[in-house]
């Protein structure tokens, strides 16, 4: 609560002064959503949008997801509509999503919640949505992004701001922003998830970081947090580098792009052969199933890169590219995986006459004639 002349609550007015900085990014007038679940940070962040909003000239809402997950869900979905409305927040309302399976029970959740989110944006009009996402969070998705020997853009952890989604709160700690939420007068709800040890994510917080704090010392998850702002700054550069590369290595459509009619591929010459070590054949590597021979005047041209050019990229760039060659050739990014683009990468740099990778979304990539080139594969062969 306010403190008379003296000001806010230190916690409050860090708060605020977070949110303030967003909404200087978004045109006055604008409606600005929150996406409030109930907890502590999310209660927060709405107090303080509905407080800054006011005075900025920016039309302020709320959305609460209900995942229906657990006994009781709609009752407190409502009541969360209801601590939004009484904040001054307008429209605000709770949608029911349904949960399915896919990735695992985290993933899911999260894909509603964001397809939901997304789908209330564009039936408001909204230009934001606020999401409540801490410092703490921030530092328990570089671990997790650690554990699964992901790279550079997964060590990035979440960006502040992503299309019409901010993250405000995300240099300010957990301990802060829910002692501004009570500062508030706001009275948080504690999803009982959040404490079960099934998640890999409150493992890490209930147990990785409190070890990691106790013996690297204080402030563990701020060192993560700014390691991943560093990092993101890296991945930026390396991916703008690769948009260009991907660009420069793309051969014209309609240019030629021979094919072998056997399962044997041409002898290569030149600098595409040359580099590289011996690369160990993954079991679908070694099948030595054709490459596919469809009559090439009645199928689509596979797109198709120059070795050359690729082979002179940094394998940090050179992997981004073939990854993006292979997500616009049909493969799913949710799926493709580092294994999968390391063959691809072999074809490059220890080409000894491999014949095909098969990726994921039935995308098969293939060496002919110094051109590295992504196609359909035949589902007889996968």
């Amino acid at each position: 609560m306010e403190n008379g002349a003296v000001g806010p609550d230190p916690a409050v007015a860090a708060v605020r002064l977070a949110v303030r900085g967003t909404l200087r990014e978004i045109e006055p007038g604008d409606l600005v959503l929150v996406a409030c679940s109930g907890g502590a940070d999310s209660l927060a962040l709405a107090g303080a949008l509905a407080f800054e909003a006011a005075r900025s000239g920016h039309r302020a809402g709320g959305i609460t997801v209900d995942h229906g997950l657990q006994e009781g869900s709609a009752e407190r979905a409502a009541g969360v509509v209801r601590t939004m409305a009484g904040l001054g927040l307008d429209p605000v309302e709770a949608v029911r999503v349904a949960v399915g399976t896919s990735g695992g029970p985290e993933a899911a959740a999260r894909d509603a919640r964001y397809t939901a989110l997304a789908d209330a944006a564009a039936r408001h009009r909204a230009a934001a949505v606020l999401l409540g996402h801490t410092l703490d969070d921030q530092a328990e998705t570089v671990l997790l992004g650690l554990a699964r020997g992901s790279g550079a853009r997964s060590l990035a952890g979440m960006p502040k701001a992503a299309g019409r989604y901010r993250r405000p709160l995300l240099d300010l700690d957990r301990d802060l922003i829910r002692r501004a939420c009570l500062a508030m007068g706001l009275a948080p709800w504690d999803d009982p998830h959040n404490g079960d040890p099934a998640f890999a994510r409150v493992r890490v917080r209930r147990d990785v970081l409190p070890v990691l704090e106790r013996e690297l010392g204080p402030r563990v998850a701020a060192a993560l947090a700014r390691t991943a702002r560093m990092l993101r700054d890296d991945a930026d550069a390396l991916d703008a580098w690769a948009e260009r590369a991907l660009r420069e290595a793309t051969v014209p459509a309609g240019a030629p792009t021979p094919r072998s009619a056997g399962g044997s591929p041409p002898a290569e010459t030149g600098e595409g052969a040359a580099h590289g070590r011996r690369a160990g054949a993954s079991p679908r590597e070694a099948g030595g199933a054709a490459v596919p021979t469809a009559d090439a005047r009645t199928e689509k041209a596979p797109s198709a890169l120059r070795v050359g050019a690729l082979a002179e990229l940094p394998r940090a760039v050179r992997t981004r590219v073939l990854r993006r060659a292979a997500i616009a050739a049909g493969s799913p990014p949710g799926t493709l995986a580092a294994v999968h683009i390391d063959a691809a990468d072999a074809l490059v740099t220890a080409w000894r006459g491999q014949s095909h990778v098969d990726l994921p979304g039935r995308v098969r990539v293939w060496r002919r004639y110094e051109k590295l080139l992504f196609g359909p594969s035949e589902s007889s062969e996968i």
